[in-house]
């Protein structure tokens, strides 16, 4: 790992005048270090510059012309989660989401990456954020899971040894199923009983072909509680995963989508049941700032958009919650980083789950630490997300809970592998679904 000494002798290029990170927001670091117990990537590797701290040394020595934006940098700009476990611990308010923001867009457009990196980012970002071009691998996929490939696979080693980075892809693979193939949710679904709001609903990318039943939940949680559902079919990608990335371009053109979709629909809020999208969707205003056309739009959007468990904890339930069982159900929850430091969401969905008759919620240690899962950084990053994701898990099991509620697909994905790593067999289910699960009296066997 480089450091600050070792960066200033190369006098090379810095920052673009396109927005670099803001030198009031670099100035209000006053290097007290209470970010660095919370800051995964910190416990992980153990060194200053993988820090924030660290890294907004490195920011404002670029910016100063002290050192280059270079590949010894960049690797410690890439080593962040983007978790923002500092925002939230940070007791002087440094805004680092910004500055981290502002850096990885410098970093996408000024800093060359080797080939077999670009050539693995391309694919993430020409895929992944695109449903159709996800649908049309699922049948191979699903093949390839149900002859026994996939198990071939996974035993041999052989794929890690070829690319890590496509094991871990490969590792991260949900279960795709008949359920994966239906996409039938009505444009607009009536509420039950006396309407109450009139909402839109947005379905994501991964969300929508590997965990349609999360988005079926939403839509029945909403519907129970008096919520008239609309779906744009025109809709896309909410755009987080190439914002998180610096993929300044691409992540405009979907937002536009995004709100070019709902435009015209007189929803009273826009739902999000995914963590990491929800916290791009609220960033709109700033994605768009400068864009003439959307700019106002964009505000108005990002101002309607609420997560589900955010909007249905302050509208209240008006549905009737039954047991999920016979007996006692002990829950842990599973806090996902953009939720709780993004948006500032933490308390709302312990609530709801607490009011579902027979639950008892247990609590982890480090609950506020990032799983390791971070958009595509379990991708890009396998070696120190592994090593999160076996914490985080750790942490789950040792509360003895029965059940996992993990609110973001991402999230669910890596804790999910590692249970599997760790031979554990415990269910894991969306903090949505276990309250559509309570509203139609239904029984859950763990």
């Amino acid at each position: 790992m480089t450091n600050i000494q070792e960066l200033t002798t190369n006098k090379q290029k810095g920052f673009d005048a396109q927005k670099p990170p803001k030198q009031e927001l670099i100035d209000a670091c006053v290097h007290c270090g209470f970010c660095l117990s919370t800051c995964p990537s910190y416990r992980v590797l153990g060194k200053e510059m993988d820090s924030p701290r660290g890294r907004i040394y490195l920011m404002n020595a670029i910016s100063q012309g002290e050192a280059p934006l270079a590949e010894g940098s960049t690797q410690h700009f890439d080593s962040c989660l983007g978790c923002l476990a500092c925002v939230t611990t940070c007791p002087s308010g440094v805004e680092y989401d910004k500055l981290i923001s502002a850096t990885r867009h410098q970093v996408q457009r000024n800093q060359p990456r080797s080939f077999p990196d670009l050539l693995f980012r391309q694919l993430i970002f020409s895929l992944f954020p695109y449903p159709g071009r996800l649908r049309s691998l699922l049948f191979p996929l699903y093949l390839y899971q149900t002859l026994g490939v996939q198990k071939l696979v996974r035993s041999t080693n052989w794929l890690k040894l070829l690319s890590p980075r496509l094991a871990a892809m490969e590792s991260m693979l949900p279960k795709v199923t008949l359920d994966s193939f239906r996409d039938n949710l009505p444009d607009v679904i009536p509420p039950v009983g006396k309407k109450r709001y009139r909402v839109g609903v947005i379905l994501g990318c991964v969300q929508r072909l590997f965990f349609s039943s999360v988005n079926q939940a939403t839509v029945r949680v909403l519907t129970a509680n008096g919520c008239e559902v609309v779906i744009p079919k025109t809709q896309g990608c909410c755009a987080a995963l190439p914002e998180h990335q610096g993929q300044t371009e691409q992540a405009q053109a979907l937002a536009r989508q995004m709100i070019d979709s709902f435009e015209g629909t007189e929803v009273d809020a826009i739902i999000i049941n995914a963590a990491g999208c929800g916290h791009t969707l609220k960033e709109y205003g700033h994605i768009l700032e400068d864009d003439p056309e959307y700019a106002q739009k964009a505000q108005e959007f990002a101002g309607k958009v609420r997560d589900a468990q955010e909007f249905i904890a302050s509208v209240g339930l008006t549905a009737t919650l039954s047991p999920l069982r016979d007996e006692p159900l002990t829950i842990v929850y599973q806090d996902a980083c953009h939720l709780l430091h993004g948006q500032k969401i933490s308390v709302q969905p312990r609530q709801l789950l607490r009011q579902i008759p027979g639950v008892t919620l247990k609590e982890p240690m480090d609950a506020a630490l990032c799983c390791g899962s971070a958009g595509v950084y379990n991708m890009l990053q396998p070696e120190v997300a592994d090593e999160l994701g076996q914490q985080k898990v750790n942490n789950l099991l040792n509360t003895g809970a029965e059940l996992i509620a993990s609110p973001n697909p991402g999230c669910s994905l890596q804790i999910k592998k590692h249970l599997r790593l760790q031979g554990k067999d415990i269910t894991l289910m969306h903090p949505i679904e276990l309250l559509d699960y309570s509203i139609r009296g239904l029984g859950i066997r763990l």
